[in-house]
């Protein structure tokens, strides 16, 4: 019989209260705590918390305090990824980041879903859907990317946007449900 964290690694319904799960959120809520309360000029102690709690990233991540997720383990980044403060990565199942993908303030990244089925819900019981944001992205401020999207390499998100479904690379989109606005083409 599978774990709870298994069902939960691999897309099914499972207990986000199994005591395993609840242990792993703790610890991720301690290295966040160590992470959000550090001396800024203490960069071996952010060096160090960051590895910690984000142990899938490659060199050179930043990340502006606050910030705060689930797991930390579920996080997979490439070099050069930068948060700005107050960041949210519910990482329920993977999210995977491209290398020099930036993402503005306050932007909410979320695997986590809920059941439709009420008695399902009641019963503590929910799901996740990974998300894969591309390389060379730009997030704007606010902007929210829902379970099971893909956002495609060097595209842009627009501020305050809520990306509900796939995006393609070198693509600008932005609205509520974001949408391709236009192409990218470079200069």
């Amino acid at each position: 019989m599978p774990t709870e964290k298994e069902k939960m690694l691999a897309g099914e319904l499972y207990n986000a209260l199994d005591e395993q799960l609840s242990t792993e959120r703790t610890n991720a809520r301690i290295l966040l705590q160590q992470l959000n309360n550090a001396d800024p000029a203490d960069t071996e102690t952010l060096n160090r918390t960051l590895k910690a709690l984000i142990p899938n990233a490659g060199q050179d991540l930043w990340i502006q305090p606050p910030f705060y997720c689930d797991y930390g383990y579920n996080v997979e980044a490439g070099d050069k990824v930068f948060f700005n403060f107050n960041c949210v990565v519910l990482d329920v199942m993977k999210v995977t980041i491209g290398s020099r993908t930036l993402f503005g303030p306050n932007v909410q990244i979320y695997t986590a879903m809920h059941p439709v089925n009420h008695a399902e819900r009641a019963a503590g019981l929910e799901f996740a859907q990974p998300i894969v944001i591309g390389e060379d992205v730009w997030v704007g401020g606010s902007a929210v990317i829902c379970p099971g999207v893909t956002i495609g390499s060097r595209s842009i998100i627009g501020a305050g946007s809520v990306v509900t479904r796939d995006i393609p690379e070198d693509v600008f989109a932005a609205g509520n449900p974001c949408r391709v606005i236009r192409t990218i083409s470079d200069i």
